[in-house]
């Protein structure tokens, strides 16, 4: 493992749970990264957003968990296989990382019905584009299509051994498809047919909805006193 340099950032009100503060642990700007140099930080517990790499370093709480899926040893429950036959007429297409209207224009909707008192419901085309995509990392945009329309993208970077799923939004018009769970089973069997072990799914905190959904995709591995655990419900 490389030396990087980190600097802290100041403390904010929590995102995610109510009532807590959250700091972070962040590589500077100026540190040249690669993916190769990111796929070792993220085995770490790092995250991206656009170019940033951030570790959570909260006061008094240790609530988000880095976790992924070992993809040999999934199992799909029932609702994941329903969700899979739901979609048995999506079709995906792997496309580069970079700005289309028609992907912000939806980007905004979804952000409008899901996270209406958040920011990113106002986000301006560079907002948008500096969030999801990155200078230096091999970052993929996946166009989901129903009935020959865009109904959702999928936002992934790729690594050598591992996929890490960044974002994923939808028309909300298709939010009956289940387009987040498929998204996150596509980028499972998209992981077995590229012979990877890992689809990281970014920070699983039991005490939030929005983000302890990822308990149901097992076996879950979490990143637990700097060793990655199974977790079992």
């Amino acid at each position: 493992m490389i030396s990087i340099p980190l600097f802290l950032d100041q403390e904010h009100p929590c995102s995610y749970l109510e009532n807590k503060r959250c700091r972070f642990a962040i590589v500077y700007p100026s540190c040249p990264l690669t993916t190769k140099i990111y796929a070792q930080l993220i085995t770490q517990g790092f995250r991206r957003s656009g170019n940033d790499v951030y570790a959570p370093h909260c006061p008094n709480c240790s609530a988000c968990i880095p976790a992924r899926i070992a993809v040999n040893t999934f199992k799909p429950n029932r609702s994941q296989k329903r969700c899979i036959n739901k979609n048995i007429n999506t079709r995906a297409v792997v496309k580069p990382a970079v700005f289309e209207q028609a992907h912000y224009d939806m980007y905004l909707r979804y952000q409008t019905i899901r996270h209406s008192d958040g920011s990113m419901a106002h986000s301006s085309p560079n907002d948008y584009i500096n969030f999801l995509s990155s200078s230096w990392c091999d970052t993929k945009f996946v166009e989901f299509s129903i009935n020959n329309e865009l109904a959702g993208v999928a936002v992934i970077d790729q690594f050598e051994n591992a996929l890490s799923a960044v974002y994923t939004f939808f028309e909300p018009k298709f939010a009956n498809a289940s387009l987040g769970s498929y998204a996150i089973l596509w980028q499972i069997e998209q992981a077995k047919l590229q012979k990877l072990e890992f689809l990281y799914l970014g920070f699983w905190i039991k005490a939030c909805k929005k983000m302890s959904y990822k308990s149901l995709y097992q076996p879950l591995q979490l990143l637990i006193d700097n060793q990655w655990k199974g977790l079992v419900i």
